[in-house]
């Protein structure tokens, strides 16, 4: 029972310090997460300043993993280049270890004062004052974790048998490296892995040889865990943390055969047993920075022949722009599902010329060509709706929640028009080619016309969408006067027509009519982007009744 009791403390103890690290990363990611990522976008003139800025960048963020997801999701987005983001995880594998070295000073009541300041400033603020809140909070979790790690991995480090084993496997540094690996990789950040191993070395119950082996085992544990998160990205996404595997997997190499010549130079320092083993674990991640860093270009070009570019491979369903890293910086993610909305508007676009393609040249193989679409605008706007329904509500300001409104509404009024374009549109051009009718050459006019308005208004929408231009808004409204009034001439012409007797708009009369009937619903759809926009500025009515009509 005592033993179940040692454990559950430890592994509660071990959970504090993950989710403060995890809360100092939400934290940072939400305060500061878009200037983040442009101050990493501003330093890829230069190797070293990249290095650097990937440093820095880790240190606020407490995670090398979350700043090489980051780094992925450039390089996988046509932002930055392989060897320049390879050159951001040397900086940030030399900035994790800098993280080890601050948690180990002994700063008393730090992580009270951080928590109650934390707590103070949470409940007093909000927007940017919650996400430093946050960062308050999770650093005093994470101090204070690490003493509860000291109290309840007490009885273990006295424990006859657990010394006998650690005495048992000094000497076996291969499985000090798997262990240790497992660790990290099981929690994410060697980081934490690190804090759980230092309490056993104060006591010496291993040589430091062993604890050498398992600091090497945890860089190359908090390695594999992107490697294994990113497993079903593109090839561009996956090339970062692979590189980054692979250069920590080379150094660990490297280092293993001289591990009993490192310690006899460290016992030489009279440092402590943590002091030797977090000052190896800088000096390894600086090291392999030096060594490297020249190397970014080579690198890359290896990476590129293991994870090649494949021609076509690309899923047009596939989201490009929702990066999942970003939904820690709400801006940032609100900017990310604007331009997947802008791609599905772009594919709606294309529906549309189809439509009218195949109305006006009788091309059945653009119903296929429209099918697929519609399953790409399906796909992409439950993408888009999922990914806004991650982002905290409680995390977003009065702006950022009005945004994500707006793009959720427009990419569902984008999804409808698909779904005329594909369910109806679609259908009577396939009804005409299969019954080998023709408009009437005034008919087919009127038609061409309105599909031409429509194509203009859904441009202008997809501008005020991206804009918020109250200008090109209220030209849109009005526009969707100019349709119904089109639309109506077009009708009763259509109707004269046929009271006249002409064949084709006789024989055409129900294609015609339905044909304007949902190029007007589509425009309704296209119209909706310039309501909240309108709305806003108390630039439009509750109605359209007029006051005192009979």
């Amino acid at each position: 029972m005592n033993e179940a009791i040692v454990l559950i403390n430890i592994l509660g103890a071990a959970a504090l310090l993950l989710w403060g690290l995890r809360m100092v990363s939400a934290g940072v990611m939400r305060a500061f997460g878009a200037a983040l990522r442009r101050w990493i976008n501003k330093s890829a003139d230069s190797r070293l300043k990249t290095a650097g800025m990937g440093c820095v960048v880790t240190v606020a963020l407490q995670s090398s993993t979350a700043t090489c997801l980051m780094a992925a999701s450039f390089v996988g987005r046509g932002l930055m280049s392989v060897d320049m983001a390879q050159a951001v995880m040397l900086g940030a594998n030399v900035g994790t270890s800098l993280v080890v070295k601050f948690l180990t000073f002994d700063i008393g009541p730090v992580s009270a004062i951080l928590v109650l300041a934390g707590v103070g400033l949470f409940r007093s603020g909000s927007g940017h004052r919650r996400h430093w809140a946050r960062v308050l909070i999770g650093l005093g979790l994470m101090l204070l974790s690490l003493h509860l790690l000291d109290v309840a991995s007490e009885p273990l480090r006295q424990s006859a048998q657990l010394r006998q084993m650690l005495h048992d496997l000094d000497g076996a540094w291969l499985i000090a490296v798997v262990l240790a690996a497992v660790l990290a990789m099981l929690a994410h950040s060697s980081v934490a892995s690190i804090l759980l191993i230092l309490p056993l070395a104060a006591k010496g119950d291993f040589g430091l040889a062993f604890g050498l082996a398992l600091i090497l085992g945890a860089n190359l544990g908090s390695a594999l865990s992107p490697v294994l998160e990113t497993g079903r990205e593109n090839p561009m996404f996956r090339r970062v943390p692979l590189g980054n595997l692979m250069v920590r997997a080379a150094g660990c190499l490297a280092a293993l055969p001289f591990l009993d010549t490192l310690a006899r130079g460290l016992d030489l320092t009279g440092m402590a047993p943590i002091e030797q083993l977090v000052g190896f674990h800088i000096a390894f991640n600086l090291g392999l920075a030096v060594a490297v860093l020249p190397l970014t270009r080579v690198i890359a070009r290896v990476l590129a022949i293991l994870r090649p570019e494949v021609a076509g491979d690309a899923d047009p369903r596939q989201p490009r722009h929702l990066d999942p890293s970003a939904l820690e910086s709400p801006a940032v993610a609100i900017g990310a599902a604007a331009r997947e909305a802008l791609r599905i508007g772009d594919v709606v676009e294309t529906m549309l010329r189809h439509s009218l393609e195949m109305l006006r040249d009788n091309d059945g193989r653009l119903g296929g060509e429209i099918g697929r679409a519609d399953d790409v605008v399906d796909a992409l706007h439950e993408a888009v709706k999922l990914y806004l329904a991650q982002l905290s509500n409680e995390d977003l300001d009065n702006d950022d929640r009005r945004r994500a409104s707006d793009i959720m509404t427009f990419v569902i009024n984008l999804e409808h028009i698909g779904d005329i374009v594909d369910r109806n549109l679609k259908d009577l051009a396939e009804r005409k080619i299969k019954r080998h009718l023709s408009f009437s050459a005034e008919g087919l006019a009127d038609i061409t016309a309105l599909f031409a308005l429509t194509q203009d208004n859904l441009r202008t929408a997809l501008a005020v969408f991206m804009s918020g231009d109250a200008r090109l808004a209220r030209q849109l409204v009005e526009d969707k006067a100019e349709i119904r009034t089109l639309e109506r001439n077009a009708t009763e012409a259509h109707l004269q027509r046929i009271g006249s007797g002409r064949r084709e708009s006789i024989e055409t009369s129900a294609l015609h009519l339905d044909i304007l009937r949902d190029l007007k619903r589509i425009n309704a759809h296209i119209a909706s982007v310039a309501y909240p926009i309108l709305e806003h500025r108390g630039e439009l009515g509750a109605t359209r009744l007029r006051i005192g009509a009979a």
